[in-house]
């Protein structure tokens, strides 16, 4: 059990300092998982970003994702036997949410570039895996150098599925509960992250750092 995301993301900067001065970014899942994200960013002196990709629910059950979409790219994992018409017209309505919320969270900055770097992928829990699995194969395209996924909360279900992935160099999970229903039954304070406590969150991460002395 946590406190909240701080609790969270303390814990999580302690498991990922072997990690500390490699030549990294930390990609946080918007929104809740940007004040972890921010938090292990300080710890590890690394930049932060947000991973803009958006799941594709499945036409009959939508928290059921069958792949993911970003501003360039679509990754399908689950779409059997799903027409292409849905699929062509899902990624439509979801790039239009997505180039809004770029142009928010990227209002006065550039997306960090991934290329030959170490990549940190941050959420506040998993569920399924299946979004996220999708946003991992998005970032691969990228060709960093390696992909860690770290989040304080998942079932052993979706952990096995990251684990399994090519994409995906290590999986740190700070708890495997049995019991797993949703996410937010592990946090004692689980409330929704606005845009706007994100885009700050982002903002203040990557101001200049001042040198002692």
């Amino acid at each position: 059990m946590f406190k909240d995301r701080i609790d969270a993301g303390l814990r999580l900067s302690e498991k990922l300092q072997p990690l500390k001065n490699q030549n990294m970014v930390i990609m946080a899942i918007p929104r809740g998982g940007l004040p972890i994200g921010s938090i292990i960013a300080k710890a590890l002196n690394a930049p932060l970003d947000v991973a803009l990709s958006k799941k594709i629910g499945h036409p009959y059950q939508p928290e059921y994702a069958i792949g993911a979409v970003s501003l360039d790219d679509v990754i399908l994992t689950n779409a059997q036997g799903i027409s292409q018409r849905y699929i062509d017209e899902a990624t439509v309505n979801i790039r239009k949410k997505l180039k809004e919320r770029y142009h928010q969270y990227y209002e006065h900055r550039s997306p960090q570039k991934l290329k030959d770097k170490t990549v940190i992928i941050v959420d506040d829990g998993i569920a399924t895996g299946n979004t996220l699995m999708a946003t991992i194969r998005l970032i691969h395209k990228q060709m960093p150098t390696q992909i860690v996924v770290a989040v304080p909360v998942a079932p052993g279900s979706a952990i096995r599925k990251l684990e399994e992935m090519a994409e995906v160099d290590k999986v740190i999970c700070l708890e495997v509960p049995h019991d797993f229903q949703a996410v937010g039954q592990f946090y004692e304070a689980f409330d929704q992250v606005s845009d706007k406590e994100a885009i700050q969150l982002l903002e203040e991460s990557n101001l200049p750092r001042k040198t002692p002395g």
